[in-house]
């Protein structure tokens, strides 16, 4: 971004069908992909194959970040089991990666996920996602799975994190 030219970033909880999570899902569709195989509109009608509860409270929630209005990152999050927040569909647009959005998003919903008293985040991202794999570690994800086989031999790539420091002592 240009020296001094402001923008402005906000954090909007919507629901799935809010027209603001409609670039988070079509964009999100063409880079799996892409990295998949599989046609946009399958991975388009699979993302949207969850159902909006999921992501809706109590136990859920949707999140996009928007920057001069523009919707430009975003995640989602739904229960896994009672103690245990699943993260989904984290999300930056091509044009704005490499800003921070991803993390920006993901304390977001860690935030959120604390708040509304689960204690672990679980997440799984896909082999041909290595920055996401990155972002995680970097934010103190633990791997669940053994880093030193290749990538696809693996499959989709499991993590968790505790969100406070007695329950992972109580698990360790």
């Amino acid at each position: 971004m240009p020296y001094g030219v402001s923008t402005i970033r906000r954090a909007h909880w919507i629901a799935q069908d809010d027209p603001l999570a409609a670039p988070l899902l079509a964009e999100l569709a063409l880079e799996y992909s892409n990295r998949y195989g599989r046609t946009p509109g399958e991975v388009h009608s699979d993302l949207r194959g969850y159902p909006a509860a999921h992501f809706a409270p109590p136990e859920g929630g949707l999140l996009v970040v928007t920057q001069d209005g523009e919707p430009v990152a975003g995640g989602a999050f739904q229960q896994f089991d009672p103690t245990t927040a699943e993260l989904k569909r984290i999300w930056t647009a091509r044009e704005h990666r490499r800003q921070g959005l991803g993390r920006f998003v993901l304390e977001r919903l860690e935030t959120e996920i604390a708040d509304r008293g689960y204690r672990r985040i679980y997440l799984t991202t896909g082999p041909r996602q290595p920055e996401a794999v990155g972002l995680y570690l970097a934010a103190g994800y633990t791997a669940l799975y053994d880093s030193a086989l290749p990538a696809e031999e693996i499959g989709p790539h499991p993590f968790e994190k505790f969100l406070d420091l007695g329950a992972w002592e109580a698990t360790a």
